[in-house]
């Protein structure tokens, strides 16, 4: 089962997402994407870390998201990959357009290609304005983009909103 979790900042996607993974009953793999950059993402990293239980395999990869996926696939595991916009962020603010849509191709292809239950989380980033500055846009671009792909390369997707899971496809 290839499940798709979307939500906003605090919207409970992150909890949903790990029940979902936990209900499998496989060894789960926890693959983090976060950079910490300052003490405030200190804390929201260290508040995931917390709130999920201790015998999960934790890899904590920023940018080669792809590599990871294909490392841990097997029908008898199971996957959260938390968060793809971080991922996103991640690789635009390298300035690689190569590496970015090498990255973003690769890994779509291991998604397709997973074998085992794998719980994707992600932003929905699209319910706001339209930012002011290039970047920011080109960020809203690209998280879409890659959420509509990842939607269809999907069983399940669910949209969460105040805690409360809203499936879109099932």
């Amino acid at each position: 089962m290839k499940h798709l979790v979307l939500g906003g900042v605090r919207s409970g996607k992150s909890a949903f997402a790990q029940e979902q993974v936990a209900a499998s009953g496989k060894p789960v793999c926890y693959i983090a994407t976060s950079q910490v950059w300052d003490d405030e993402m200190e804390k929201r990293v260290q508040q995931h870390k917390d709130n999920r239980p201790q015998e999960w395999q934790l890899i904590e990869e920023p940018l080669a998201l792809a590599a990871v996926l294909n490392g841990v696939n097997s029908p008898n595991q199971a996957v959260i990959v938390e968060c793809f916009t971080l991922w996103l962020t991640n690789l635009l603010c390298l300035e690689d357009e190569a590496r970015l849509q090498q990255e973003k191709a690769a890994l779509l292809l291991a998604v397709e290609q997973f074998q085992g239950d794998l719980v994707l989380v992600s932003s929905e980033v699209g319910l706001g304005i339209m930012p002011m500055n290039a970047l920011a846009r080109r960020f809203g671009d690209e998280a879409g983009a890659m959420n509509q792909a990842l939607a269809k390369l999907t069983d399940r997707v669910t949209f969460v909103a105040a805690g409360l899971p809203m499936p879109l496809k099932s």
